[in-house]
């Protein structure tokens, strides 16, 4: 899928181009590895290089780029110990940012909202986008700004680890099941059986994607 020369006006040039890598990269159509080559990103989205490189940088910030003296930027590429760090991290954090949530009684129509938008996705990177908006209307209402963060900072690669193991296992319907499951329970109120579901749900999609051993 091509991108059409960006809009003019447009609020931010370097913006629109983060926006459409990020969306190229998580979608499969820059795959892990791929070499990110400035004059033909601009080409492609019909800006100059200036943009190109302020977006590479931004994304090299957020983990989905690489960025060697000798090799250029290139997407990163997502192994066992890559996925297992990243989802580390939001097995430590996220279960308890959904434990404040729902002692907060915060709303969680955002989540519903996103379980049906994923529902009715008509490809991958529909239902990739509504899934990632999902999780994150369980921890958004934490009540702690800074957890919240902390969760967004991981956000991106997270997606890249999901993108990359749908390809190769598209388990996609379990995990629909799996988020039917947590919504219920926090909406029901628990927050300690929501808190262990979501934590077995993390768990079990990195090591049925990259299974200790790989590490």
């Amino acid at each position: 899928m091509a991108f059409a020369a960006a809009p003019s006006p447009i609020p931010s040039r370097t913006q629109y181009v983060l926006e459409a890598i990020k969306h190229a990269i998580l979608t499969g159509q820059l795959p892990p590895g791929k070499a990110l080559v400035e004059t033909e990103l601009a080409a492609r989205y019909g800006v100059s290089k200036t943009p190109v490189r302020e977006a590479l940088k931004t994304l090299a910030g957020t983990g989905l780029v690489v960025m060697s003296q000798y090799k250029g930027a290139t997407v990163r590429t997502v192994d066992a110990a890559m996925a297992h760090e990243v989802y580390d991290v939001r097995l430590l954090l996220e279960p308890e940012a959904l434990r404040r949530t729902i002692t907060r009684r915060a709303s969680l129509d955002a989540a519903g909202q996103a379980l049906a938008d994923a529902d009715a996705a008509a490809d991958q990177a529909e239902r990739s986008l509504a899934n990632r908006e999902f999780h994150r209307a369980l921890y958004l209402p934490c009540g702690n700004p800074l957890l919240a963060r902390m969760l967004d900072e991981v956000r991106d690669q997270a997606a890249l680890v999901s993108t990359v193991a749908w390809s190769a296992q598209p388990s996609w319907r379990q995990e629909a099941e799996e988020h039917r499951r947590i919504l219920g329970l926090a909406r029901a109120g628990d927050a300690d059986g929501a808190a262990r579901a979501l934590h077995d749900h993390i768990a079990s999609f990195v090591e049925r994607a990259f299974p200790e051993e790989a590490r």
